[in-house]
């Protein structure tokens, strides 16, 4: 066996420790954490109660944790004998559960000590962690999220694991509007209307401030951002602002961001920086407009959104750019 199981309880509760260190939960309800009585406790990391008494005291004494949000009395019927006796009895949470398992000296609690610094090491440097368990229990949910990104990109693309696990995470709640996304339907109540200018100019020299920084930093050359065309931004902030019978075609702050984003990525207007230029005319909007997040988009999801946008297909245009509306919007 890989996993030492434990059953802790008869009310459809399995608490077992995996060869990893693991704790890990199988239970029928829709609880956002467990109880276990301090016998369970020591079963789970191999000590006796007297030693989890020992651990619990400390915790409370230096006031890690609160014992009135971390205990429960609950009346729990057992069996002596031949009889069946109702007691009262001390249930510790998950909180205290995991508090003990960094204190308990035992082959089972420095197992789960390993496992429990790679979990968090992993989200310090990476910014994201997998629950298994999690995935399961809405598998297909997730398997429909997954193809929702693979509808947008070529057969052929490859986009780093990190980048689009970020992605995942910043749309994590959009991505529950999926009637909405199947049907295109991205316009909502929480448009942001207010009027704001945006001419080529504008953006051309926010543009070459940025150019003038690279060069000095030695990380572009003169090229970055050189005009394809004469005219070739003027084009493309004239997609973005354009109007039809006096109305905007996008009239939403969200709706011209997105559009400006996309069409300064997929339009190519300048010889070389086209992807980086797009990214920084989208944030330098957003902050022109007041209505940039940086808790929405943050550089690791900015720079997965710009190569997905990059390499989708032309003719998913509107979901493009649906998607980044429906992102600004998520509040």
């Amino acid at each position: 066996m890989t996993k030492q199981e434990k059953n802790l309880s008869k009310n459809n509760l399995v608490v077992y420790q995996a060869a990893n260190g693991a704790i890990e939960v199988n239970l029928n309800c829709q609880q956002e954490t467990l109880f276990l009585t301090q016998q369970q406790v020591g079963q789970l990391f191999g000590v006796q109660k007297a030693a989890i008494s020992k651990h619990v005291k400390n915790i409370f004494d230096s006031q890690e944790l609160s014992e009135k949000s971390t205990v429960s009395i609950l009346e729990t019927v057992q069996s002596e004998g031949s009889r069946k006796v109702s007691r009262k009895m001390e249930y510790y949470n998950l909180d205290l559960i995991l508090s003990i398992g960094y204190r308990v000296n035992s082959k089972s609690a420095t197992k789960f000590r390993q496992w429990a610094t790679k979990i968090l090491r992993e989200h310090i440097t990476k910014g994201y962690t997998i629950n298994p368990l999690k995935i399961e229990s809405n598998y297909q949910e997730f398997l429909l999220t997954v193809d929702r990104i693979k509808e947008l990109l070529p057969a052929n693309i490859k986009v780093d694991t990190g980048s689009i696990l970020e992605l995942v995470k910043t749309f994590a709640d959009t991505w529950l509007s999926l009637d909405a996304y199947d049907k295109e339907n991205y316009r909502s109540d929480k448009a942001t209307k207010k009027k704001v200018s945006l001419t080529a100019d504008d953006l051309m020299a926010a543009i070459l401030e940025l150019k003038k920084s690279l060069i000095k930093k030695g990380k572009v050359t003169d090229i970055f951002a050189s005009e394809r065309n004469r005219n070739s931004i003027e084009g493309v902030i004239g997609n973005v602002m354009q109007s039809f019978g006096g109305k905007d075609v996008y009239p939403s702050l969200e709706e011209k961001a997105a559009h400006l984003l996309y069409f300064m990525v997929k339009n190519h207007p300048f010889v070389d920086g086209n992807k980086r230029s797009g990214a920084f005319a989208f944030v330098w909007f957003l902050q022109r407009s007041r209505i940039l997040n940086t808790s929405k988009i943050n550089p690791t999801a900015l720079t997965a959104l710009t190569l997905l946008i990059a390499e989708s297909n032309p003719k998913e245009k509107d979901k493009m750019t649906g998607l980044v509306t429906m992102l600004l919007r998520r509040k």
